[in-house]
């Protein structure tokens, strides 16, 4: 990946924007500096609607991070995904069926769990219903480790 120029531009998506796209960006976020791949990567978050607007993460979402020693950006606020950002980013990974509907038809739409592991539910839940952020946490970190490692076999091959 060392002689990688292109920067891998990804955007995690859901319902509000305040519990598991914001819990899978500071992940992704913290998988990539650990793996010393920062620079190659810009990640973001943001919202199928415009419930949670302005808001900061669920402080469910802040609790599980902290547990786990993950940073996530004290300034985070929930935005709505746009235009712009449906042409800007390379892959917007969503985390529930209502979040492809949401987005149908564009192309760079992806669910997250499809670098979930073998046996994975299909839907991340979404813990501000169920409640159990642990549960969300581990499936969301499980997927976003396969994410990093998918990238980086891509970029080993066309380098």
């Amino acid at each position: 990946m060392e002689h990688q120029n292109h920067r891998h531009k990804i955007l995690f998506v859901c319902t509000g924007n305040i519990c598991r796209s914001p819990m899978a960006e500071a992940i992704f976020q913290h998988l990539v500096k650990q793996a010393g791949v920062e620079n190659h990567f810009e990640v973001a978050s943001a919202a199928t609607t415009s419930w949670e607007v302005g808001e900061p993460p669920h402080p469910g979402t802040l609790s599980v991070l902290k547990k786990h020693g993950i940073p996530i950006n004290p300034t985070k606020r929930a935005v709505k995904i746009t235009p712009r950002d449906l042409e800007y980013y390379d892959h917007i990974l969503v985390m529930d069926s209502d979040n492809v509907r949401a987005l149908k038809g564009f192309d760079k739409v992806q669910r997250l769990t499809h670098f979930a592991p073998p046996g994975s539910p299909q839907d991340i839940p979404d813990p501000y219903y169920t409640g159990d952020f642990d549960e969300v946490f581990d499936l969301i970190h499980a997927s976003c480790q396969n994410l990093l490692k998918h990238f980086q076999k891509d970029d080993e091959s066309t380098s």
